[in-house]
């Protein structure tokens, strides 16, 4: 039997849930018919959509009828939950649009068709409510034939010659058939429909079940049957959780079949299917093998997102509709924002389009919103799911970014025992192009596994312009070239060098600052229409010419959101509430009042430490920090063009490029990286001893020099801890058995180090690798013990901490690494820098101390690394 997923669509309250209970109760699925202003509608099975009386989780019903199996899912009708709705339509086989009979076709439909369109979804149309008086079915299908397209066709006159001319009219070969049979068969019919050339239209009254019937009998014998390929393929288009909170991917197979038990690739991870489940409302049937076709959810998968292409499957085009506000989200007294995030992530992941971010500046966390019901409807999820009453700051404009021309960026990443360059090519795009990622790199140059590692960094992250720090939007990035290094390259290597690539190309084009656009439908009396069109033209905004319909005038364009927010309360007024305004997410368009924002916002695009514009290149066995601007000076490749220069300066036939990695480590490459090395900073002298310099001055002479007192506030200690686990040998050692041994050793010491030495010790290890990773910050004994978040480095992290506690008053900040371009970077930010060496030094001196106490105590440490570390310190203490 075929498998059709059909997705029923409306503007609010045109009856879609009611629609969707109707087909049900007609196919036989469901015994009684519910209601939503009854709050018992099959598919409204959230308390939140039952007490709201809308729909705002997409759900799904099975509907077995004689040669076909539907997939029914219901889709939010309100403008603010449009991103879900938007989600379901790169799953459709088919749309059911559905129009209210008295209403029309309104400003939301308007946008549904478009998306429709933009998708290349067949669709249907139910004119519903034809039961309400008043209601006029060929002035209906007029206006829907002038506003959507003139290939609306009533199915209600199927069988007719008007009907077999029309929908002939559109396409060649249905014409030349028309003229052979007077008529068009089913194939033809389905083949119309597929392609988008005609649409079915259908009246009924959902609530009386009229038009039900017609409706299913239209679909099974005319919707449109896709192919479905040989191989597996699926993809994923909703994140949620069931009562008991287990993850939920809901896929559709697009090919092939799945079964239990299948291990499936989702990004960099590799994970196990453990259910297969077929919902249809609450309940749900598990399967062993979901064919193509099936709409499902998956168990067992935690690294998946909506959109996610599994398989063969092609990802999907990119969301059209994005929120243009974005909220601080206001905590309730008391709570740790660092604890609540965790839990925010899981919203996140439902609806990617929450863009939640965490600014560690600010300390405040942001997300975006399509409108003030989302927002209501948000806060409560989160005081049902977490417990947490929480607020909305104030809307602001999410601002984005792009640039005037074409500009190479080059990102290198090369601290002690790491190594990657990558090269990547911006271009500008058209506006509303968004984002598009390539190579033109030749595998010869770089390996096909970096390129495909180098083009997912590309892709996972937003990212920040350099004007005002929004996302960067309407670019073609193209990676151009890439180095690594056999034994020291490691994926995170490719991500800090792709970051990096990508704000140093930003930094060096001309940016333009893009300000965001709502698409405005306004239906007005015809006496308020110069109100109207003044009010758009003041605001900076444009309209087509506007279409009298009946004793109004509907005016369709667009206009800066900052100015069109809130205009809604203005047309209620000057039109005594007779006006209508819709406003969605459109187009972003370049800023006129670019300078004055850029000034307002005062992002610095060099000091934003998450988003570095420099590199790190290495010398002398130490990394170091090399500004932007630099870069191209130090740089291990050429650019593209200036490799496209010396072709032209250098003629004659080019040997084929021999297969290797780029960077095996033999000692031809050693010379080749010495002889760039030499190049930048001039020849490598070998050193001879040289006594130690005379000293200036070898006594305190009064009134000579003064000495500043230390500080009188607190005095922190940061400390690397793989940095000094694999620069201490014990530990070492021990890390080589067991790395979870070696970490909590190195912390019971420097508990006992802070015990003695009273100062405050936050002990950071490296986990940028966990994916997900939130990162963790707790108590252990006296010490805090933090484990950074992913695509966060021990590094980062250490760098911004410095400069927050460098800024308290009287304190006094150090920081224990050898990692060379933190050294650097701390200093810069006042705190002063400890070797791993220098650190040991102390923290043995402590232990000996420590150690005679306790003797002197007769007291002694239970055995253990610790105890072995104190007796070693207090020997060493009797030979000194």
């Amino acid at each position: 039997m075929d498998k059709l997923t059909v997705g029923i669509l409306a503007h609010v309250d045109a009856g879609k849930t009611t629609l969707s209970e109707a087909l049900l109760y007609q196919g036989g699925a469901l015994r009684k018919l519910g209601r939503v202003d009854h709050a018992d509608a099959f598919l409204d099975t959230d308390a939140l959509e039952r007490e709201r009386g809308i729909t705002i989780f997409s759900k799904q019903a099975v509907l077995p009828l004689e040669d076909v199996e539907l997939t029914l899912l219901d889709t939010p009708g309100h403008v603010d939950f449009s991103a879900e709705a938007e989600r379901t339509l790169c799953i459709l086989d088919c749309a059911i649009l559905v129009v209210s009979g008295p209403d029309g076709p309104q400003g939301h439909t308007l946008t549904l068709w478009r998306l429709l369109e933009r998708h290349g979804v067949p669709t249907f149309l139910f004119l519903n409510k034809m039961d309400q008086p008043g209601t006029d079915r060929m002035a209906l299908l007029q206006k829907l034939r002038a506003v959507l397209n003139p290939a609306v066709l009533d199915w209600g006159s199927y069988g007719t010659a008007s009907f077999w001319e029309e929908a002939a009219l559109g396409d060649e070969e249905a014409l030349e058939e028309y003229m052979e049979r007077e008529s068009l068969t089913d194939e033809t019919l389905r083949r119309l429909i597929g392609e988008r050339r005609i649409f079915p239209c259908l009246f009924g009254s959902a609530l009386r079940v009229e038009g039900a019937e017609e409706l299913l009998g239209a679909l099974s014998r005319f919707a449109p049957r896709p192919q479905r390929g040989a191989e597996f393929a699926a993809r994923v288009y909703k994140i949620s959780r069931d009562p008991q909170g287990v993850r939920l991917t809901h896929v559709k197979i697009t090919g092939g079949s799945l079964r239990v038990r299948s291990v499936l690739s989702a990004g960099e991870a590799t994970e196990k299917v453990d259910q297969i489940r077929v919902y249809s409302g609450t309940k749900f049937t598990a399967l062993e093998e979901a064919p193509a076709g099936t709409v499902c959810a998956l168990t067992g998968l935690s690294s998946t997102s909506p959109g996610q292409p599994l398989g063969t499957e092609e990802p999907w085009a990119p969301p059209a509709l994005e929120p243009a506000l974005a909220y601080q989200l206001i905590l309730p007294q008391g709570a740790d924002p660092h604890t609540v995030l965790p839990k925010l992530r899981l919203l996140a992941e439902e609806d990617p389009r929450l863009h939640l971010e965490w600014n560690e500046a600010l300390g405040e966390i942001h997300l975006r919103l399509m409108g003030q019901v989302q927002a209501e409807v948000l806060k409560r999820l989160i005081a049902d799911r977490f417990g947490l009453e929480v607020d909305f700051g104030p809307g602001n404009i999410v601002y984005a970014e792009t640039i005037a021309g074409p500009v190479e960026g080059v990102g290198h990443y090369e601290p002690l025992r790491h190594y990657a360059e990558v090269h990547v090519l911006l271009e500008p795009l058209p506006p509303g192009s968004g984002l598009e990622f390539g190579t033109s790199c030749s595998e010869d140059v770089l390996e096909g596994h970096w390129q495909r590692l180098i083009l997912t960094h590309l892709m996972e992250k937003a990212h920040r312009g350099v004007l005002t720090g929004g996302a960067i939007t309407d670019m073609r990035l193209t990676l151009t070239a890439g180095r690594a290094h056999e034994k020291h390259t490691e994926g995170g290597d490719f991500r800090q060098a792709t970051y990096r690539a990508v704000r140093q190309g930003l930094r060096k084009a001309k940016s333009i600052l893009l300000e965001p656009w709502y698409s405005l439908r306004l239906e007005l009396p015809q006496a308020s229409l110069g109100r109207a069109l003044a009010d758009i033209q003041r605001m900076g905004g444009e309209t087509e010419p506007p279409v009298t319909v009946g004793e109004e005038v509907v005016l369709t364009g667009g206009g800066p959101v900052s100015q069109l927010r809130d205009y809604a309360g203005e047309v209620a007024a000057y039109t005594k509430g007779r006006g209508r305004l819709t406003l969605l997410p459109g187009p972003y368009r370049p800023c006129p009042e670019q300078e004055a924002l850029v000034a307002q916002r005062a992002y610095d695009p060099d000091g934003d430490a998450e988003n570095p514009t420099g590199s790190i290149f290495c010398a002398h066995g130490a990394g170091y920090y090399v500004p932007w601007d630099q870069v191209e000076e130090h740089m291990h490749l050429s650019l593209t063009e200036d490799m496209g220069r010396n072709r032209e300066e250098e003629p004659g036939p080019t040997p084929a490029p021999s297969r290797r990695p780029a960077v095996s480590g033999s000692l031809e490459e050693d010379k080749e990286l010495k002889a760039i090395f030499e190049k930048t900073y001039g020849a490598v002298k070998p050193r001879s001893f040289q006594p130690p310099p005379k000293p200036r001055r070898t006594s305190l002479e009064e009134g000579a020099c003064r000495v500043l007192p230390s500080p009188a506030g607190p005095e922190y200690l940061l400390v690397d801890g793989y940095n000094m686990i694999f620069a201490w040998e014990e530990l070492k050692t021990l890390a080589q058995q067991d790395l979870s041994a070696a970490r909590k050793t190195l912390a019971d010491i420097l508990s006992n180090y802070q015990g003695y030495r009273k100062n405050r010790v936050i002990l950071v290890f490296d986990a940028y690798k966990v994916p997900q990773g939130t990162g963790s910050v707790t108590r252990y004994h006296n010490i805090h013990l933090v484990y950074t978040k992913e695509a966060e480095t021990a590094d980062s992290y250490i760098e911004k901490a410095s400069y927050q506690l460098a800024k308290e008053k009287n304190s006094r900040v150090r920081v224990a690494t050898s990692d060379g371009p933190i050294q650097f970077i701390i200093l810069g930010h006042g705190a002063l820098r400890l070797s791993a060496q220098d650190l040991r030094a102390e923290v043995e001196q402590v232990q000996g101390e420590i150690a005679a106490i306790l003797k002197r105590n007769n007291l002694s440490l239970p055995r253990g690394p610790v105890r072995e570390a104190f007796e070693r310190a207090a020997e060493k203490g009797k030979r000194e």
